[in-house]
């Protein structure tokens, strides 16, 4: 689940945070590294645990109605399409979940007021009146009307993201990637896997794990050899002018190349110059990809391994 985009923007913020300590353990940073990946899947539980609390409330708030001294009509009779909702109940009682919750101590405990705060945004949407006007009462319907929550009415929330900033400092460039992959959950989800349906892993396969702790350590291990190599580029620019984040980018960018040559180098250039437009300077971008086009010209004349 958590994906090559996710580790390389983990790995610039590392590398970053270790140069502007003025020097670190290596070993300590990338166990901080690791943790740090290890919170982006925790949010990954947060998102799906907060199905679960939502429909709670919603059953705690009826029934504390329907015990009211004089119940009126509509609070004896209401309408429990919302906590009756299939893959709601699928979700809460997914046997995955519950064991990492557990282990991990995830709650939204100490979140009550953006909880309750969701659950009157979802019931006075659209996507909920028109749920409980569909006549067509099934499984699907009940999980898109979920995605649909998800899509338009979770990703991007102010007030969500500003929630989770107080969860946890990990969280901060992490949620909207997050966000996708737990939509791409909710659509694999099947009512006939039940309580034992698969959610993502971790990582993919080992090979990403390897990707994040290789590239951190060659980044920095070899961080003054690549800075030489950029400081041959800046041609009219001094490197104490040049952005540290920038220089950051183009070591780590420079670090992928050097030790993942079945990553086509092209594929690496597009992905920190991404990075470049969201965390450096509005220049960064086309400053950066010229800088590491020379230094990759310089590479093809001394080493013939060096790939498209």
């Amino acid at each position: 689940m958590i994906n090559r985009i996710l580790i390389r923007i983990k790995v610039l913020q590392m590398v970053y945070a270790c140069y502007q300590s003025g020097g670190v353990d290596i070993k300590v940073a990338e166990n901080e590294l690791l943790l740090s990946l290890r919170r982006s899947y925790d949010l990954y539980y947060y998102f799906l645990l907060l199905i679960v609390e939502v429909t709670r409330l919603q059953e705690r708030r009826l029934e504390t109605r329907k015990n009211k001294y004089r119940p009126s009509e509509e609070e004896l009779s209401p309408n429990m399409r919302l906590i009756e909702n299939r893959f709601a109940r699928q979700v809460q009682a997914n046997e995955v979940l519950r064991k990492y919750v557990k282990e991990h101590g995830i709650s939204w405990v100490n979140e009550s007021d953006f909880v309750k705060q969701m659950l009157e945004q979802i019931l006075e949407s659209d996507i909920y009146r028109a749920y409980l006007e569909n006549a067509e009462d099934s499984y699907e319907t009940d999980r898109e009307f979920w995605r649909s929550v998800f899509r338009k009415l979770i990703c991007g929330n102010a007030a969500l993201e500003e929630a989770l900033e107080d969860m946890s400092i990990y969280w901060n460039d992490d949620v909207d990637i997050i966000e996708t992959f737990v939509i791409k959950t909710i659509r694999r989800f099947d009512e006939s896997a039940g309580s034992k349906q698969e959610l993502l892993p971790m990582y993919k396969d080992e090979e990403d794990r390897e990707f994040a702790v290789t590239l951190f350590r060659q980044a920095l291990l070899h961080g003054n050899e690549y800075r030489e190599r950029i400081s041959q580029h800046l041609k009219n620019w001094e490197s104490e002018r040049v952005a540290n984040m920038d220089l950051v980018i183009m070591q780590v960018a420079i670090a992928e190349i050097m030790y993942f040559p079945k990553i086509p180098i092209s594929v690496t250039l597009n992905e920190y110059i991404d990075a470049a437009k969201y965390y450096s300077t509005p220049k960064s971008s086309t400053f950066i990809n010229g800088i590491l086009e020379s230094v990759i010209l310089d590479f093809k004349k001394e080493k013939s391994l060096l790939k498209e």
